[in-house]
């Protein structure tokens, strides 16, 4: 289920600072190449992944949070983009709800429709199983 056009519109021009969930430091997954256009676009990219200590965004090598914590306390995030399975959709909610954070961006084939229901709920404007990457080059 994509979003519809206009909160996709808000949610892509109102970010500036994404936090990528499911950060990959691996050149073949979705989440690094996108990572790395976002950054390229001009986005402020905060990568999470508690493995990670380090990642390449683009041609950058960044720190890697842990936590959505941790890059919360770097930059106020706007939009977390979610690059998990699907039963880890509820947690990333609460934290999402608890931070404050505006904008929720579920990947495509991450799809969770109760924690969605729960986040736009509380607030959070919500996307899941489409592409930013798809939706943002669409745009031009």
């Amino acid at each position: 289920m994509a979003g519809n056009e206009t909160l996709i519109d808000e949610m892509l021009t109102r970010s500036k600072v994404i936090a990528v969930v499911g950060m990959s430091d691996k050149p073949w997954r979705a989440s690094h190449n996108i990572a790395a256009y976002l950054a390229r676009v001009g986005y402020r990219v905060l990568p999470v992944n508690p493995v990670l200590s380090r990642v390449k965004v683009g041609e950058a090598e960044v720190e890697c949070y842990p936590t959505l914590d941790a890059a919360q306390a770097v930059a106020k995030i706007d939009l977390v983009d979610v690059f998990r399975a699907s039963d880890a959709v509820p947690a990333i909610v609460e934290d999402v709800v608890r931070l404050g954070i505006k904008y929720l961006w579920l990947q495509d084939e991450v799809v969770h429709d109760e924690a969605v229901a729960q986040a736009e709920a509380a607030g959070v404007k919500c996307v899941q199983n489409d592409c930013i990457f798809r939706q943002h080059a669409a745009r031009g």
